[in-house]
């Protein structure tokens, strides 16, 4: 048994909000640790598993997904769990406390969470001040990617200027930029994954990630799309149509999901499901984006990835790179790297000299 299912069953006596705060606390006294050591953690990685992707090095496909560091409180940490990329926030312009607790359900007879935490979070200026002391000195030896929402008091129409203004706080401490449109816990979120709204959207942050490379001298940040699993293939059509239309660089598959269907649990809790459930639908949308993306655009897979054999799907079906969130609440902080580890041994299983030349092969 590894240590952490000996604490587990602990933890599991814990209200799942409460649980996450100690994770998420714990977490960040440990970046605050690191940064007296002065000791700047190595990711897993492995020849095989290194990739350069949008200009970025990843060491190795697997990363940390967006809602479990909202505050951007423990970036230097991430490598030690093994993770070869972290994606902070979801960061929103305004700081909010999020939807009436409770609002975070575990459902472990399906290995799943349903979530409507609601983008709680301390806002782009907060996020900012303090990756602006974190990364001062010295940046994590992996990729950073921030995820950006809409604030629940920002009127649709106004969607734009939300995102634009929180690209402006975090531009400099992002290797990447996540547009969030899918979310389930959000009124109105998903309405942006509609044509004309993603479409402008995309014009107006892309043209903000334009003139923040300008002002900053640098590249611009690889702007990502995140879906929700919930589209039917025609939309997903339609979405990747626009991405490519408007010069987005990569998409993200998928958020949670608002379905039920399979489930062991009794659950009428509303909210998005994630875990071992979202898992063949992830592939599958994964599958269907590569399909009309083509090869050259890249994808990141998440739901439902518990193993390299799970991540390894991902892969196969078209992810260049793979997340993982739910997950760890079952099987601990150190997945990422036995994932890691794991999915070494598969590639070299198959014959696959690198990770990239296995993404898409079953697409």
């Amino acid at each position: 048994m590894r240590p952490y299912h000996a604490v587990r069953p602990l933890l599991f006596r814990l209200d799942p909000e409460r649980a996450h705060h100690l994770a998420v606390g714990a977490t960040a006294t440990l970046e605050s640790l690191l940064r007296l050591a002065r000791w700047n953690p190595q990711p897993t990685t492995d020849p095989r598993l290194q990739q350069h992707i949008c200009g970025i090095e990843f060491p190795n496909p697997i990363g940390l997904a967006a809602g479990f560091d909202k505050d951007a409180r423990a970036p230097h940490a991430w490598p030690l769990f093994g993770f070869g990329f972290a994606e902070l926030g979801t960061i929103t312009r305004h700081p909010q406390p999020g939807n009436p607790r409770p609002r975070l359900f575990r459902l472990p007879a399906d290995r799943a969470l349903v979530n409507r935490l609601g983008f709680n979070n301390r806002g782009a200026d907060a996020a900012a001040a303090r990756l602006a002391t974190t990364l001062h000195r010295k940046r994590p030896r992996i990729p950073l990617g921030i995820n950006l929402g809409k604030s629940k008091i920002t009127a649709l129409a106004d969607a734009p200027e939300d995102y634009r203004y929180s690209l402006g706080k975090l531009f400099a401490h992002a290797d990447y930029v996540t547009i969030n449109v899918s979310s389930p816990n959000t009124p109105g979120l998903r309405d942006l994954q509609a044509e004309g709204e993603l479409a402008r959207l995309i014009q107006v942050t892309r043209e903000a990630c334009l003139q923040l490379a300008h002002t900053h001298d640098c590249a611009p940040r690889p702007l990502f799309v995140k879906v929700a699993p919930d589209l039917d293939d025609d939309a997903l059509s339609r979405l990747v149509e626009v991405v490519h239309a408007n010069e987005a660089t990569g998409l993200i598959a998928t958020n949670t999901t608002i379905a039920r269907t399979g489930l062991r649990s009794a659950c009428d809790e509303a909210g998005g499901l994630s875990g071992a459930p979202l898992r063949a639908r992830a592939t599958e949308v994964v599958r269907l984006l590569r399909r009309r993306a083509g090869a050259a655009m890249p994808i990141i897979g998440v739901g439902g990835v518990f193993t390299a054999e799970d991540a390894y799907e991902k892969i196969r079906a078209g992810a260049d790179l793979v997340q993982i969130y739910s997950a760890m609440v079952y099987e601990g902080p150190f997945l990422a790297g036995r994932i890691a580890r794991d999915l070494a041994c598969l590639l070299e299983r198959d014959g696959y000299a690198s990770v990239a030349r296995a993404v898409g092969v079953d697409a």
